[in-house]
């Protein structure tokens, strides 16, 4: 196996692996609904279980639309990135990194669901009204990380336009 493959490797079980230990933190050292104050009301730690996809999206689903769109989905396109990180040569790093993040947020959130049945979310940031989130986790956040990691590459390898006269 070549470097790139194995730093490849290594960036989506870092993902896998930051996580997992931190939603293991959680579901064993915060009551589910309680409220811990990290810097004051702006950034707070939580334990809640989403059943549901982003924001508790399709929490009241049927189970067999759950099951399709939270679990079968989710594996193919997953098994689909991670596919075409490893055979794309013509990737730029930005758009690798980019890539790993997303995999590995996506696949412990998948492996949540398999094992639990729901996801362990516990961050939420008000910052006075001016932005506020959902609660979230770590694996939400490399998703995020990865989609603007992807967004900047594309940005940054766009053509130049050159104008004749």
């Amino acid at each position: 196996m070549n470097t790139k493959r194995i730093l490849i490797l290594i960036l989506v079980i870092f993902n896998i692996g930051l996580d997992q230990v931190s939603k293991e933190y959680v579901r064993k050292n915060l009551v589910p609904g309680s409220r811990t104050e990290l810097l004051g009301s702006q950034l707070q730690l939580m334990n809640v279980e989403n059943s549901g996809a982003f924001l508790s999206m399709g929490s009241n689903s049927n189970p067999t639309v759950k099951l399709i769109f939270l679990l079968i989905l989710p594996v193919i396109v997953l098994g689909a990135v991670l596919y075409y990180v490893f055979t794309n040569k013509a990737l730029d790093n930005l758009s690798i990194i980019g890539l790993c993040c997303i995999a590995g947020g996506g696949i412990a959130n998948l492996y949540d669901r398999f094992l639990y049945g729901s996801v362990t979310d516990f961050l939420y940031i008000d910052l006075g009204g001016v932005f506020k989130t959902g609660i979230f986790n770590s694996a939400d956040l490399s998703v995020t990380t990865g989609m603007i990691l992807l967004l900047m590459s594309s940005f940054l390898n766009r053509p130049s336009k050159t104008t004749e006269v």
